[in-house]
């Protein structure tokens, strides 16, 4: 292709140089060519001479664009959280209620930034699961903190998929829950029936092996099982050698007593 785009700029140049030569021998003048003139006469040229090549240089380029795919919403955990509800460190204080309207609106979540909204959230998901009002350490709270964390992380990612840092950020979030609920199920079985059920977490089982099966680890998985049949089968064969050296050494002793006896 290279060579065949060199070869056509290089017959085109010749050919035009040509004309312009003998004009000028002739002593004639040419007429003015317009832009448009000049490139229909490079596309007849083109065509005429490599008409059997499937690329030329004005060519329209069709089918060049992926259609736009629409992405799916992803549906947020701050949804349920209503915009007049006061925030997190002020719901609790007697005087926001009372005070003059435009105060009140500042305080409220339509002025607070995402982590004041996720605190809140926090707070929500706790109050489903905590055991009484003072509990703040207990597996169950722990569990609902890393729930409305994993959520958010979620929501992150379906708005920016190539972001590594909070997708690894998210998975080790996500093993600390595993471990969490591991310990919960071992435990105590009626509230890790009660937090999964309140809190929408669909627990399943680890699967036995959590590495990825290659042609490497089935190959050296298959050595390493040969070599402990060899060992077995090599420490068989000397058992067996104990226990026929312990019977004959059992019936020389055997033997030799009756004649000691008659002596």
């Amino acid at each position: 292709m290279v060579l065949k785009s060199v070869f056509r700029s290089t017959v085109l140049g010749l050919r035009t140089w040509s004309v312009f030569s003998v004009a000028r021998q002739s002593k004639t003048t040419l007429p003015a060519f317009s832009q448009a003139q000049c490139s229909s006469y490079a596309n007849w040229t083109f065509s005429r001479h490599f008409k059997g090549d499937e690329t030329f240089l004005n060519q329209p380029v069709r089918q060049y664009a992926r259609p736009s795919r629409k992405r799916q919403e992803f549906p947020s955990q701050l949804e349920d959280l209503q915009t007049s509800m006061l925030k997190h460190e002020y719901a609790s204080v007697p005087l926001a209620q009372s005070v003059d309207d435009v105060v009140k609106k500042l305080l409220t979540l339509e002025f607070a930034n995402h982590s004041e909204k996720l605190r809140l959230k926090e707070e929500q998901l706790i109050a489903k699961v905590q055991r009484d009002e003072n509990d703040r350490s207990s597996t169950e709270v722990k569990v609902a903190i890393l729930t409305a964390r994993i959520r958010n992380f979620q929501e992150h990612l379906h708005k920016h998929p190539k972001d590594k840092a909070n997708k690894r950020w998210m998975l080790m979030t996500i093993d600390r829950r595993k471990k969490q609920l591991k310990f919960l199920r071992r435990t105590r079985y009626d509230s890790f029936e009660r937090v999964c059920k309140e809190l929408g977490i669909t627990y399943t089982f680890p699967p036995e092996y959590y590495r990825r099966v290659t042609r490497r680890w089935l190959a050296k998985k298959a050595f390493c099982t040969k070599v402990f049949q060899e060992v077995q089968r090599l420490k068989a064969a000397e058992r067996e050698k104990q226990k026929s050296e312990e019977a004959e050494r059992k019936e020389s002793s055997a033997s030799s007593s009756p004649q000691e006896t008659a002596a």
